[in-house]
């Protein structure tokens, strides 16, 4: 169940995004109706739900007489977890690179207000929807008045990431959570638009369409732009 959280940045519903993905994992989607999210320590960046060295300066301080403070942190991020998407009007050559193998794979195109349509279901978890910040964290402050905040925030390096996230935090229903949770959703309501890989052979085109057809689904199905005749 979306729910809109004030403290938290959230684009216009007209914003783009995308999630680009194998089609095993775009399959277990469809059929499941479910949308896979990670347990945020998962994540191959090691600071994800840390703070900033100006904000871990004032932790300190307030846990001088409280140990227990910062140890609540750590653990938090065991029961937080994330479905990144990227925000861009259009594809990502550096996004195809990064999330597909083999010259296949495929990229889902939403927007943001079809993301909170599409988490609209009676489901147990409450979802939230917002922008991640890019900032350098030797010298720039992270809020910590927000449970969502350190999560909103990396560091600069990953500013191409250009990333929106759905987050859960599963604290309160003292779950053992190993990779993450699936959360059901609307397919129908998330999908727009699905991008087959510019480089992937024809069979494999073929095959995503079959598997479509198949399964009932009538989404559009776009040629990449990266895939355009050259004009000259």
């Amino acid at each position: 169940m979306y729910v809109c959280n004030n403290d938290i940045k959230l684009p216009d519903p007209d914003t783009i995004v995308w999630k680009y993905l194998d089609l095993s994992k775009f399959l277990d989607l469809l059929l499941r109706r479910q949308l896979f999210m990670s347990r945020s320590d998962k994540f191959e960046d090691q600071y994800e739900g840390t703070f900033s060295e100006p904000t871990y300066e004032e932790l300190i301080k307030i846990a001088k007489n409280n140990p227990e403070f910062l140890d609540n942190y750590k653990s938090h991020r065991k029961n937080v977890v994330i479905s990144s998407w990227h925000i861009n009007e259009y594809e990502s050559y550096a996004m195809w690179q990064i999330f597909t193998k083999n010259q296949e794979g495929l990229a889902i195109q939403s927007t943001i207000g079809r993301l909170q349509e599409s988490l609209a279901l009676e489901t147990e978890y409450e979802q939230h929807i917002g922008e991640v910040e890019y900032i350098d964290y030797k010298k720039e402050y992270i809020p910590f008045d927000n449970n969502f905040f350190p999560f909103l925030f990396k560091r600069k390096s990953f500013q191409y990431e250009r990333e929106v996230r759905i987050i859960s935090d599963l604290t309160k229903y003292n779950l053992t959570i190993n990779e993450g949770v699936k959360t059901d959703v609307d397919i129908n309501k998330l999908i727009e638009k699905i991008y087959i890989h510019p480089k992937s052979q024809n069979w494999y085109k073929n095959l995503v369409i079959q598997l479509m057809q198949q399964l009932g689904f009538n989404f559009s199905i776009e040629i990449s732009d990266l895939e355009s005749d050259i004009l000259i």
